[in-house]
């Protein structure tokens, strides 16, 4: 005999799905929660901490300022890595592309310092980008001809990278009136981009939001972007619908570790004004995470960026109160950490199947 029928509730994983848009914001939440169980330990007030850290960044005009500088770079390199992710590409090496970019633009000025004030700028930038796009080509080339993982060679490229800047600001390029100072000449005033007033904020700022918009348009409204995105969510039907994917990767790398480039020629022309030993703490790395935290959408890049710009800048202030600068290394750690997790349960989905019972 056969009873009712009864429900049958079970969680199964859709790799398809979504996650939802609340996931990173609840992912932010956990990570502070996780940190300033950590801060606690210390001996410190979590709310203190995260006060200090929040006024340090946006409360003032100069902490405002100085987190838009350090989110250009994050916001340029998170939109080079977006472009990659689109269709499946693992770009780890925008670090590497970023200082690319930093020592392609540094060329310019030692090798034709005499360039006209006009042209400095544009050549330099052509130069950090086509100087990026070459870093991203080495990724691409054995991804397409030798089916090498991108993760391995992308990750690689940044320490050759890091070792061929080391090799230049301590050896042919270094400053002889330096002092000793690991670090190029200083950069004429015609190779330093414009400012806005007296603060560090350039105009790097605008080749970010320039590019993000362009982003935005080519993948909503353009056979480009409806092929980057069909690459991205099913490889197998772009190939049959006769999409070239060894170009379009090709093509993406060299955009995206073009922008990374630029990203590079920003900070060097805008905020150091040489290339220098330690240019970078690590932007190249951050960006991903900016890049995972704005799920590859073009306004989520720029709230991102300057999230994460705000909370390196706060992790100065912290000093203040006897509390080392890497907490903001913490709470991006944090932050990943909990955002791939959300991710991942996010795909699954609760299901409920009808089953009769023998009785």
């Amino acid at each position: 005999m056969h009873g009712k029928s009864k429900p049958k509730f079970q969680w199964l994983l859709n790799p398809n799905a979504s996650t939802a848009w609340w996931v990173p914001i609840v992912s932010i939440v956990l990570a502070l929660l996780f940190c300033g169980m950590f801060i606690a330990l210390n001996g410190t007030n979590p709310i203190t901490v995260y006060a200090k850290m929040f006024t340090g960044a946006f409360g003032s005009t100069y902490g405002f300022s100085e987190t838009l500088v350090k989110a250009i770079p994050l916001l340029l390199c998170g939109l080079g890595v977006s472009i990659a992710y689109r269709i499946g590409i693992w770009n780890i090496g925008a670090e590497g592309q970023f200082i690319a970019g930093a020592i392609a633009a540094t060329g310019i000025t030692i090798y034709w310092p005499g360039l006209s004030g006009m042209w400095s700028i544009p050549v330099m930038m052509a130069a950090g980008m086509a100087g990026g796009a070459l870093w991203g080509l080495f990724t691409a080339i054995p991804r397409t001809v030798f089916r090498v993982n991108e993760l391995i060679t992308s990750l690689m490229l940044n320490y050759i990278a890091i070792l061929c800047m080391d090799y230049f600001v301590f050896g042919p390029w270094k400053d002889p009136k330096g002092m000793n100072f690991p670090g190029t000449p200083i950069f004429s005033l015609g190779q330093q981009l414009l400012t806005l007033g007296s603060s560090r904020l350039h105009m790097g700022l605008i080749f970010g939001l320039i590019a993000v918009v362009l982003y935005a348009i080519c993948m909503k409204y353009t056979r480009w972007g409806y092929e980057l995105r069909l690459l991205g969510a099913n490889p197998d039907a772009a190939t049959y619908a006769g999409i070239a994917v060894n170009k379009h990767i090709i093509l993406v790398m060299l955009i995206s570790g073009g922008l990374a480039g630029l990203a590079g020629m920003s900070e060097v022309s805008g905020v150091t004004h040489r290339l220098m030993y330690g240019l970078s703490p690590g932007y190249g790395y951050t960006a991903i995470i900016v890049a995972w935290l704005a799920k590859l959408r073009p306004l989520g890049l720029i709230v991102s960026s300057v999230l994460f710009g705000g909370l390196i800048v706060g992790g100065y202030s912290v000093q203040t109160i006897g509390l080392p600068a890497s907490l903001s290394l913490m709470l991006q750690g944090a932050i990943l950490f909990f955002l791939i997790a959300g991710d991942h349960l996010g795909r699954y989905r609760l299901h409920h199947s009808q089953f009769r019972m023998k009785v």
